[in-house]
């Protein structure tokens, strides 16, 4: 599947998908293997978990600059930078001897990644039209969804096989490989760079965005929508094998199974695109996760807590999260078409800083239940319910 061309060429839909997973396929692929790396390295299950919470930092804070940029100097030569920079984060990752080198190299890969983030939606959205727009990006999302679905799968038989170090080499290889085609085959399609502005104007910027209730009405649902399971993923090694009894490899196939419903999700939001409603597309995916938020704390505080009773509210509220993150992405995009690249880059950096925020809750709360897990996604749901009330 093409895009339309650009002044250079065609612009690979493929591509431009397999370049925005990349963002947080390091987020996804080293979780199996964060209990072995904190066994070799002699550190806590916390602070091995900082290695996920600050790549969410990173991936926040870097989004707020790759916007501008792009707007000005071009997609393509920013994306190019980003890559690298993340290849650098991963190299380093592979001979780490301490906790804190490993975190070091794990925030570069982060302000690496998210460049990927930002640029491959801004790109989409360059050539999109806005009524084309929610289905590309459902397309998109649903190709993203498959990241944290087959990344820890992957990485358990990685790890399983060859150690946690292993597990940054496939991944070194995976963004080499792509960045080589975006030098050599992606075209750049922003045709309508702007001046660079400076800080306060960039702020200005965002605080125009922000201004608008749309915006932030679905910016703030997308955010989530978008990296509130990240709290089960967090602690996923540990509840699932300290608890449960799984192994690592187990846990990555648990991993898998549960994010496949954002896949299923996902490609309901594209059946759903230009037939409902975008508003009521989002408000119907948040409602099925608040559903199975509340199922999961009761589950779990009514002692019932086993693989299949954790896994089967956790599966539902990835198809809500699926439906729910496509349409808040394609309304917040359709706010201001010419400031894509700011409206990407704001709405990733809120996006990766609740995150962070609700890895760091499940993590300072984690008492071997499901407990943090479920309460975490349900205030989650609650406040993406109260934001579209805003719509």
């Amino acid at each position: 599947m093409k895009l339309p061309l650009t002044r250079a060429g065609r612009a690979s839909l493929p591509l431009l998908v397999a370049v925005t997973m990349t963002g947080t396929v390091a987020l996804h692929i080293f979780v199996p293997a964060l209990a072995a790396a904190a066994a070799d390295l002699g550190t806590t299950p916390v602070a091995a978990q900082l290695t996920i919470t600050l790549y969410l930092v990173g991936l926040a804070c870097g989004q707020l600059v790759y916007g501008p940029l792009s707007d000005r100097f071009g997609r393509r030569p920013v994306l190019i930078a980003g890559l690298s920079l993340y290849l650098v984060g991963l190299l380093l990752a592979i001979p780490a001897q301490s906790i804190g080198v490993l975190i070091a190299a794990r925030v570069l890969q982060s302000l690496g990644a998210c460049g990927s983030l930002v640029l491959g939606r801004a790109m989409v959205r360059d050539v999109s039209t806005s009524v084309d727009a929610a289905r590309k990006i459902a397309i998109l999302t649903m190709a993203m969804t498959l990241t944290p679905a087959l990344a820890p799968a992957i990485g358990g038989v990685v790890n399983e096989a060859f150690g946690w170090r292993a597990v940054f080499v496939v991944l070194a290889a995976l963004v080499a490989f792509l960045g080589a085609l975006v030098v050599f085959t992606l075209p750049e399609t922003n045709r309508q760079p702007v001046a660079l502005p400076g800080i306060g104007a960039v702020a200005a910027a965002y605080l125009r965005l922000l201004r608008a209730p749309v915006y932030r009405a679905y910016v703030v649902a997308g955010a989530c929508a978008g990296t509130s399971l990240y709290a089960f993923l967090a602690v996923a090694p540990f509840l699932l094998v300290d608890r449960l009894g799984r192994s690592s490899q187990e846990v990555g196939l648990d991993c898998l199974v549960v994010v496949l419903g954002m896949v299923v999700g996902s490609a309901v939001a594209g059946r759903l695109a230009g037939r409902v409603p975008i508003r009521q597309a989002a408000r119907g995916g948040n409602l099925l996760c608040l559903a199975s938020a509340l199922a999961l704390l009761g589950l779990d505080l009514g002692g019932q807590l086993s693989v299949t009773t954790l896994l089967a509210p956790l599966v539902v509220y990835a198809v809500g999260i699926g439906v729910l993150g496509p349409n808040a992405v394609a309304g917040l995009m359709n706010v201001d078409p010419h400031a894509a690249g700011s409206a990407s880059s704001l709405y990733g950096f809120l996006q990766m800083g609740f995150g962070a925020l609700f890895t760091l809750a499940v993590a300072s709360w984690h008492d071997g239940s499901a407990a943090p897990v479920a309460t975490t996604l349900l205030v989650a749901s609650l406040i993406a319910a109260f934001a579209l009330r805003r719509v």
